[in-house]
């Protein structure tokens, strides 16, 4: 690893102690304002549990892999790895000092509660401000790794743009690998030779993390490349296939002695539905309400600009690949598709002034609540399309039709990570077959503050 790299690390480690003892000894100070009888205003016979609760704290944070460098992180995560890891710290320093000093130890329950809270809030706004830190920096070239990209295909291009649009992630390409050996620059940047010069281009050009960018690749030339890469000792990382991601989590077992791999059950049954389902009709009928002064405004501003109906009723394909009405405030002009179907593109002619508005703020999304508050859809989902598009679609992307196991949502994992509108499908679904994978409630409620996060912050990606 890196200094620079050791450096975070330890910042991180240290500032998580200080923040800890900081939120304890705050917390004692708190308690001081509702004084109890029997309680010393002295706080030298609270060291040993601060000490005890700073250590326990950041042995639980490591365990969680807290410590191991990253390059971005997200606010939400964070947060939740820290309110599960002050918890259970403060309960075991807590069992802790009643076990060693037994009935001399006084604890005051509203103290413990304010350390927690103060804890919680301190370390989530202190990782806050060391992943801003860590961002910038890495913008700059601080801490840079040189990476090399194996593939000069679609996703191999996907991925450098990624890279260029995201300084803060801290790389800088140095080049490709083309396994074909057809092309000799990729948008700028050099081709370096083939799979087999790989162990001399990451030699020669002090190389630090490889990406394998070949979803399409025979499981024994991925290992092959790896092979190679490791020859070097250099990170290594591989871009998926449909099946990898169905497979994060697997269970192995036998069949008379054979073994075979079992796919988790993508399918949501059981109190996972009854959670989801009860989470979308708290959240749909929060969100009408909330919302409903902006819903009428906009219904009245479409009527007056353009005659026709005020929503637009489109047929989408939803759970089970069943068709149902979805509902969205109308953007366009009334005969915008006299000539058939077709996809928005910069500028559209078709879209009215009003609807370039509300696309940009995804206000025409709104009316949507609708659907899930009757059932059709869902808050967090797959993103349903037209059923003609999903006949194509069907047709020569993997497991395409996968996505309709579970209800269509507003918003998806695939959307709240740049993949809206105009963007490959193919990747899309990768994104949503993972969501299915991964779902959790939780996972939910950060898709759904992602979402609201990229409509005012990055408005004209989403």
């Amino acid at each position: 690893m890196k200094r620079v790299h050791v450096a975070f690390v330890v910042i991180q480690i240290l500032l998580d102690a200080v923040l800890a003892g900081v939120a304890f000894y705050g917390a004692f100070r708190l308690r001081l304002l509702t004084p109890h009888p029997g309680m010393s205003d002295l706080f030298t016979p609270y060291l040993p549990m601060l000490v005890t609760y700073v250590l326990i704290l950041l042995v639980t944070l490591a365990f969680n892999r807290s410590y191991r460098h990253k390059r971005t992180t997200q606010p939400l995560d964070e947060a939740y790895v820290i309110i599960a890891a002050v918890t259970l710290s403060l309960l075991l320093s807590l069992a802790a000092m009643s076990l060693i000093y037994k009935e001399s130890f006084n604890y005051q329950r509203r103290m413990l509660a304010y350390a927690w809270g103060l804890s919680i809030a301190l370390l989530t706004l202190g990782r806050v401000a060391m992943g801003t830190l860590q961002r910038t920096l890495q913008a700059r070239g601080v801490g840079a790794d040189r990476v090399l990209i194996v593939g000069t295909g679609e996703v191999g291009r996907m991925i450098l743009q990624k890279i260029v649009q995201q300084p803060e992630l801290g790389y800088r390409v140095v080049g490709f690998i083309d396994t074909n050996g057809h092309t000799k620059n990729v948008m700028g940047l050099p081709v370096l030779g083939r799979a087999a010069d790989l162990p001399r281009v990451i030699d020669e050009h002090k190389v630090d993390e490889v990406i394998i960018a070949l979803p399409e690749a025979s499981h024994q030339e991925i290992v092959n490349l790896i092979a190679l890469c490791e020859r070097e000792k250099v990170s290594i990382r591989v871009f998926p296939d449909v099946f990898q991601i169905m497979a994060s989590e697997i269970s192995i077992g036998d069949l008379g002695g054979l073994p075979l791999l079992t796919v988790r059950d993508v399918a949501m049954r059981g109190w996972r539905l009854v959670a989801k389902r009860a989470m979308d009709l708290v959240g749909s009928i929060i969100g009408l309400i909330l919302f409903s002064p902006i819903m009428l405004l906009t219904a009245i501003a479409i009527k007056l600009e353009s005659p026709g109906p005020v929503f637009y009723v489109q047929e989408r394909m939803g759970l089970d690949a069943r068709p149902f009405k979805m509902l969205k405030f109308r953007s366009m002009y009334v005969d915008a598709e006299k000539d058939g179907p077709g996809w928005t593109r910069p500028n559209d002619p078709r879209v009215t002034r009003v609807g370039r508005f509300i696309r940009k703020y995804s206000i025409d999304e709104l009316p949507q609540l609708i659907n899930v508050l009757m059932g059709d859809m869902s808050l967090v989902g797959p993103r349903p399309e037209r059923p003609v598009y999903v006949e194509q679609f069907r047709q020569y992307i993997p497991r395409y039709m996968d996505r309709h196991r579970e209800k269509a949502g507003i918003t998806g994992w695939a959307q709240v990570n740049g993949l809206r509108g105009d963007t490959s499908i193919a990747e899309r679904t990768k994104y949503d077959l993972w969501y299915i994978e991964n779902w959790s409630l939780w996972l939910d409620i950060k898709i759904l503050i992602r979402t609201l996060f990229r409509i005012f912050r990055d408005r004209n990606a989403y």
